[in-house]
């Protein structure tokens, strides 16, 4: 049964959505299968993945409103390697019409919990908020992985979203953990970020993922091309990193 990983942090530009895509091509490079679920109103992993998010009939909007199943919404982008939910503007709307169904925030779990069989990996990239969609998210998952840079006001928006993982671990999905923190656009040469670092491995210790995502301009570039690092420069140190990653991702198990 395939393992569902929430990749969460309400902090935005800390690397979510690079990390969904570049982490779902590389489990997918070593003969995982992926499905990367997009519940950004942004679209960005869809895009990023080379799928239109303006092109998109049916989205994860359709999924979470019960307009349809999973099935009808998984697309295939073109050499990526993995499966996509895609998501756009249209996902804003389930803000408000998730207020008003039984059990809203239990409707992404039951959508995929037909698709585990499917799939060896889940891969959820969430807004930078914490709504009723990343809720939906972090009750569907098994685990959450926290992309992070390693700055002060990075640790103070940590402490609140492990507040809320316990929250709802305690409340509706016991089973959450929290998969990994994984440090971001780390450059080695600043020396807060290399205080930050020391800080999150002498608190959290072997949650703290090995692997360091660096500063990278190719990284930075992939998605403005829309494929996964990987298919845009795999031997690039951006492109290593994220294949380092997903051998840790695989060691867990």
């Amino acid at each position: 049964m395939g393992r569902i990983i929430a990749i969460a942090n309400q902090k935005g530009g800390v690397g979510k959505t690079t990390t969904c895509i570049n982490l779902a091509a590389s489990l997918s490079a070593t003969k995982r299968r992926v499905l990367l679920v997009d519940m950004d109103p942004q679209g960005n992993a869809t895009m990023g993945s080379g799928v239109d998010k303006r092109a998109a009939e049916r989205t994860t909007y359709d999924v979470l409103m019960g307009e349809c199943g999973a099935d009808d919404v998984i697309v295939t982008p073109q050499d990526a390697g993995y499966a996509l939910m895609p998501a756009n503007g249209d996902l804003t709307a389930a803000e408000i019409g998730l207020m008003e169904v039984e059990h809203r925030e239990r409707r992404l779990r039951d959508a995929l919990a037909t698709q585990r069989e499917h799939f060896d990996y889940i891969l959820i990239d969430c807004p930078p908020s914490l709504n009723m969609l990343t809720l939906n998210a972090l009750v569907a998952a098994d685990s959450v992985m926290i992309p992070m840079q390693c700055e002060y006001y990075a640790l103070e928006g940590l402490s609140a979203l492990l507040n809320t993982i316990e929250k709802i671990r305690q409340s509706v999905n016991p089973a959450l953990k929290v998969e990994g923190l994984l440090r971001t656009m780390f450059d080695p040469r600043n020396n807060l970020a290399n205080d930050v670092s020391g800080q999150l491995i002498n608190h959290f210790e072997d949650k703290v993922y090995r692997t360091i995502i660096p500063r990278n301009v190719r990284l930075s570039e992939a998605p403005s091309f829309a494929k996964p690092i990987s298919q845009y420069d795999p031997e690039c140190i951006g492109a290593r990193s994220y294949q380092r990653l997903a051998k840790e991702v695989l060691e867990h198990v």
